[in-house]
């Protein structure tokens, strides 16, 4: 398949290559990575094409040497992505933290798979927690944007570019083994910038100027506290301003389903399997993880009779759900962890939350 895609042409390829097609979209010619499943099909594709498109791609010697390679290149102002899975990205927190600190945008792209520890290459959510809490050290945040479609891994990889260079902040995209390594067909609409951002900070070179420093050591009086605070306060922005959600059959639902990712995909059909058997059932997606649609929930929670988290590990986005609303006592979960829930399993979750039996 072509590195350039024609727009508005429906294409039929797997999650991982549309998120490389839409890296390239955005301008994206610099990839570094290092080789784990189920994330594979990334980086055999960018070695493919970028050559050819005037890019760099390199294997590192590890998601280590990657990530560190990673803020080299975002220091010099280009845009740059790497992707992984699991124990990969377990490896780059120290440098997701640097990069952080240093305020250096880059896309992340993790297709988790199972775990702790070498788990397995089933999917999984697992990584809710290490993506949007931050895995490294020190008090940062991730934007993180979790597809649910072939559509959404192209779509919302171009966005990923754009609010990292917005925010200078590494963003990462959390799909799964299921949203990468399935097929469906995808519209490869034209890349359409939110703005231009300028890179006055970017490292090219100090002849004819001023020296310019990117760094995350700030050792002189309270620098590092004041530091601190600016990160703190970007990240309220991001909250007030990015958060996204989709709202699906909500009209007049009693029981709402609040699920990402292919937990969300699943969703779908046991939602309407429902409608069919005349129970008001709807959800809410998330879209960013981080930020979470805080306001939707609250708003949602005081509308229905009960919010049914799903998700596929023991219970980590159920978390922030109960954060966002004191109605604790409308909140049911139905983990499956490192296994995908079926519809028929969702739906019988849905009529007992209904009174009825199966």
């Amino acid at each position: 398949m072509s590195a350039l895609a024609s727009p508005s042409k429906r294409i039929l390829t797997k999650g991982n290559e549309a998120i490389c097609l839409g890296a390239v979209a955005a301008g994206c010619r610099h990839y570094y990575g290092y080789p784990i499943t189920p994330q594979n099909d990334i980086p055999e594709y960018m070695a493919a094409h970028l050559p050819a498109l005037g890019g760099t791609f390199l294997q590192a010697e590890s998601e280590v040497a990657t990530i560190n390679i990673i803020l080299g290149t975002s220091a010099s102002g280009k845009r740059v992505m790497t992707s992984s899975s699991g124990p990969g990205i377990s490896l780059m927190q120290e440098g997701l933290s640097y990069m952080a600190g240093s305020e250096l945008p880059a896309v992340i792209v993790n297709i988790s798979r199972s775990g702790p520890g070498l788990g397995g290459i089933a999917p999984s959510q697992g990584d809710y927690f290490q993506a949007v809490k931050g895995g490294g050290h020190g008090g940062y945040r991730l934007i993180v944007l979790a597809p649910h479609s072939v559509q959404e891994m192209y779509t919302l990889t171009m966005l990923a570019f754009d609010l990292a260079d917005k925010y200078r902040t590494p963003a990462m995209i959390l799909g799964d083994a299921i949203v990468g390594q399935m097929k469906e067909p995808f519209v490869a609409s034209p890349y359409d910038p939110a703005s231009t951002v300028e890179k006055p900070w970017a490292l090219t070179g100090c002849v004819g100027r001023e020296r310019r420093n990117v760094k995350s050591l700030h050792l002189k009086d309270n620098a590092i506290e004041v530091h601190n605070w600016k990160l703190h306060e970007k990240y309220e922005r991001i909250r007030k301003d990015e958060a996204r959600a989709e709202s699906y059959m909500l009209d007049g639902a009693t029981i709402a389903i609040v699920a990402f990712g292919t937990a969300a995909r699943v969703s779908k059909t046991a939602i309407q399997w429902a409608r069919e058997e005349g129970i008001a059932a709807g959800m809410l997606r998330p879209i960013t993880l981080f930020p979470f649609p805080r306001r939707e929930v609250f708003e949602l929670a005081s509308t229905v009779d009960v919010l049914l988290v799903i998700e596929m590990n023991t219970g980590q986005m159920v978390e922030d759900v109960r954060q966002c609303t004191p109605l604790h006592d409308r909140i049911a979960f139905l983990g499956k962890p490192c296994v995908i829930p079926t519809p028929e399993e969702i739906l019988e979750r849905i009529r007992l939350l209904a009174g009825r039996k199966g």
